[in-house]
């Protein structure tokens, strides 16, 4: 198919960044990428994903909570942290993976 049309946008630069960078691993170009997402929308009849809000539990949706809830949340935050309750990210994470394969 002929590509002669063009299209101007405005996007995060970071996100864009990333984007390119995976899509530079599968060797993909960022306009192939557009072209694969625009063909998506056209068999599917719209987006080729969900699109919908995230389902939180109320206990940690921001969204739900007063400032005050939240600062006590980040307060409780800060003083396990001085507590020295804390996990190192990567070993947690790895942790987790290895329990949920």
């Amino acid at each position: 198919m002929e590509k002669s049309a063009t299209l101007n946008l405005r996007v995060n630069p970071s996100l864009k960044q990333s984007a390119e960078l995976v899509l530079g691993r599968l060797g993909i170009p960022m306009s192939t990428a557009v072209d694969m997402f625009l063909n998506q929308i056209v068999l599917v009849g719209g987006i080729p994903f969900s699109v919908t809000l995230p389902n939180a539990p109320e206990s940690i949706d921001a969204t739900k909570m007063s400032e005050d809830q939240i600062h006590a949340k980040i307060q409780r935050g800060y003083e396990s942290y001085k507590a020295g309750r804390t996990q190192n990210a990567a070993q947690a994470f790895e942790r987790f993976r290895e329990s949920h394969n």
